[in-house]
């Protein structure tokens, strides 16, 4: 079976952010995520960390605060100075954190000009670090009105174009059912691209179980296709994080 890790930033929220690396580890998670570390004070996370002893598997950009930058901005033209400051931010946290992998928000953008300069800044970024693992996330325009990366089959184009050995594609579930309505299917076309993979229950996007996903045999082609990389819980729990936690026998 997949290594399975946590969304902290989605699950425990009954708990301070630095407290529940340990409440993940003791529910039987391997290793965890957090999506925007960037409000709490970084040592406070760190010491979290250490205490749990589980490692941080990932991280996204972070978000400027204004309407431009609300989904990230690397496809987000006339934003590039904007995209490289954050991209250094996150880099220096992904640091401290020892975060294995930082996940490229594309942002609010359509157009030829926005996949040029989606391409640009993500060859840029993985030129600048060349030994962090960093993804990119097909999110479902259901979801996320308006994102650039809204199809798996321009993932895989744009991945292409840029061709980093450092860059690949996360692979979320939840976001292949409504984008596709196959997950295994887009994980047949797909998956020997992805370093990162993340479920949830559809429709609801909670737990990952039930539902019209069948996670079993999703999780049986990962290990057919000899995956490695961690599967993290990035749901929205129907009640308390530790009620909904039988998927992951």
């Amino acid at each position: 079976m997949p290594r399975f890790a946590a969304n902290i930033t989605m699950l425990f929220q009954e708990l301070p952010v630095h407290a529940r690396p340990l409440a993940a580890r003791k529910a039987g998670f391997e290793a965890l995520e957090l999506l925007f570390p960037y409000d709490e004070p970084v040592h406070r996370i760190r010491d979290g960390l250490v205490q749990a002893g589980l490692p941080l598997v990932l991280i996204n950009t972070p978000l400027s605060r204004d309407k431009a930058g609300r989904r990230g901005l690397a496809a987000v033209p006339g934003a590039e100075d904007a995209f490289a400051e954050a991209f250094r931010r996150a880099l220096r946290v992904a640091k401290v954190l020892g975060a294995g992998h930082i996940h490229i928000m594309a942002g609010l953008a359509k157009g030829p000009e926005a996949r040029d300069r989606f391409i640009r800044n993500l060859s840029w970024a993985a030129a600048t670090a060349p030994d962090q693992s960093l993804t990119i996330e097909p999110i479902n325009p259901h979801d996320m009105p308006g994102y650039f990366l809204n199809d798996f089959d321009l993932a895989a184009e744009v991945l292409d174009t840029v061709g980093a050995p450092n860059l690949a594609l996360q692979f979320d579930a939840y976001h292949a059912r409504r984008i596709t309505g196959d997950v295994v299917g887009a994980w047949a076309a797909h998956g020997h691209r992805a370093a990162h993979v993340q479920v949830a229950g559809y429709p609801g996007r909670h737990e990952p179980a039930g539902g019209e996903i069948d996670y079993p045999a999703f999780f049986a082609r990962l290990e057919a296709d000899g995956y490695v990389g961690f599967v993290s819980g990035e749901y929205t729990p129907e009640g308390r994080t530790e009620d909904g936690l039988g998927w992951l026998a």
